[in-house]
């Protein structure tokens, strides 16, 4: 949802992520209604906000009319709509979608995580999916993703539509089956994707994309755009029905739909049929630590001095990727948060029995507190007693907010969900240096984009499931000896997973 300027303080922003609204820049939305505004007299924009694509139309081609919806009332009553071609109403879109259908539909829809929504929201928009599309799809779709559905089910045959969404839209473990769905039953004529230097949204967590899907055949062949700065090439590319390829600043592509579907629409066409290795060959990839509830089981030194907590209940820990500067963790980096009085420690209760008296009257605290009722914790048998990881030789951060790496665990730590947990194969020191060494490599940092999701300002997000997959070169492979008697006892040494 359009925005007219990005918050500096935290609480405003807050309140934007719990509405979706980001604001979308001007070579962006004239772009986007060049699209839409050929053979209409009417554009349809279901998240109106500040009236973004309106300016834009009225710049482009005022005698078209527009038709707008939000749930916001304020902002419908601007200036901007009291135009004679303008008609705005109040209205949910979701939940209350106009009952016809159009032949130009526009909208940065609103980008709501699944975690912001509620639990009767989510079995609503769960129904409403059902019954567009005929599947379900999984829970941790955000809320965009049922309003770009939404939309492309109010198409008109041939109409069009113009959607800006964040890239996990593609990325998503829901995008397979949801790509598929939509180009059986719609053709994906262009994908835009955007440099981080010509992001739309640059001080927002998010990468972006512009889909355009028309509803009509669907093709096997689709254009595929990177723009690498924000001007009007690309306005008037899409102008040119994309036709016209002559400009600086567009990386315009031809791709094969299902190449494009399996790589991932967000990202460059790759030719890794022929990969060798990927990390899966050398070690085993799992998540941190969920406790559920960091604030009480994550601790400082003087937390635990004061609770009197005896040490079998304890274990060091991280828990921010940040608290960790270069590509190796040791106990004096642990000393010197400690010194900071950054939480380091973790409590860890194995059995319901025998539990010490301090110990007990911490959890009567956590109980006080209603923590036994939070939406892990009361999944478990016994809410205190949290996840058991071995400590990994190789930690990963999560979201590579700087630069993704690899990490040495050297201090012996067990981490909590920031990072994921890397399990080589063989447990020798010169095995452990080799794989870190071979795995901070420029080119398989590279090759984590592949794999990942894409965030702003260049971050990845990668799951563990897709860690695994992340490509190895062949010579990195070579060059560390990682293959070193790898078919003989590779089995052997995954035995105590």
């Amino acid at each position: 949802m359009i925005n007219q300027k990005l918050p500096n303080n935290w609480q405003e922003r807050e309140k934007l992520r719990d509405k979706g609204q980001f604001w979308t820049p001007e070579w962006v939305t004239k772009a986007m209604v060049a699209y839409i505004a050929q053979d209409t007299n009417l554009i349809f924009d279901p998240a109106a906000g500040k009236g973004a694509f309106l300016n834009a139309l009225l710049q482009i081609n005022p005698s078209i009319n527009y038709y707008g919806i939000d749930i916001d009332e304020d902002i419908l009553k601007d200036e901007i709509y009291q135009k004679n071609s303008c008609f705005v109403e109040l209205r949910d879109f979701i939940k209350n979608p106009p009952q016809k259908k159009f032949n130009a539909i526009i909208a940065n829809p609103p980008y709501i995580r699944h975690h912001r929504i509620d639990e009767k929201m989510k079995q609503f928009l769960k129904e409403l999916f059902i019954s567009i599309t005929d599947f379900t799809i999984d829970g941790r779709a955000g809320y965009h993703i049922y309003f770009f559905v939404q939309a492309l089910n109010l198409l008109n045959k041939n109409g069009k539509l113009a959607f800006i969404m964040p890239a996990d839209t593609c990325e998503g473990i829901f995008a397979q089956k949801l790509w598929q769905w939509i180009t059986k039953n719609y053709c994906l004529e262009c994908v835009v994707t955007f440099d981080q230097n010509a992001t739309p949204f640059p001080k927002v967590d998010t990468n972006a994309i512009i889909f355009f899907i028309k509803k009509s055949e669907p093709v096997q062949t689709i254009k595929w755009i990177k723009t690498n700065e924000a001007n009007e090439e690309l306005f008037n590319f899409v102008k040119s029905d994309f036709q016209d390829t002559n400009y600086i600043s567009l990386e315009i592509n031809n791709r094969d739909l299902q190449e494009a579907l399996a790589t991932g629409l967000s990202r460059p066409e790759q030719n890794n049929c022929d990969v060798k290795y990927h990390l899966n060959d050398f070690a085993k990839v799992m998540r941190g630590i969920a406790t559920g509830a960091n604030d009480f089981f994550f601790l400082t030194r003087q937390q635990v001095k004061e609770l009197a907590i005896p040490q079998e209940f304890l274990k060091l820990a991280i828990g921010r990727t940040k608290d960790v500067i270069g590509d190796k963790l040791t106990i004096e980096d642990i000393k010197k948060l400690q010194e900071n009085n950054r939480p380091t420690i973790l409590l860890s209760i194995n059995s319901e029995n025998n539990i010490p008296e301090p110990v007990a009257n911490y959890l009567k605290k956590g109980e006080k507190l209603g923590l036994p009722n939070r939406p892990l914790l009361k999944q478990r048998k016994y809410w205190y007693r949290i996840e058991y990881r071995e400590v990994p030789a190789i930690l990963f951060a999560y979201l590579g907010r700087r630069n993704s790496r690899f990490i040495k665990n050297e201090a012996g730590v067990v981490p909590l969900t920031s990072f994921l947990c890397i399990y080589p194969i063989y447990s020798d020191e010169l095995y452990i240096t080799n794989l870190c060494q071979a795995l901070n490599e420029p080119e398989t940092i590279e090759n984590l984009r592949l794999v990942g999701k894409s965030y702003g300002s260049g971050a990845i997000k990668v799951e563990p499931r897709n860690l695994d997959k992340v490509p190895i070169p062949e010579h990195i492979v070579d060059k560390y000896n990682l293959n070193r008697q790898k078919l003989e006892s590779k089995s052997q040494q995954l035995e105590l997973f």
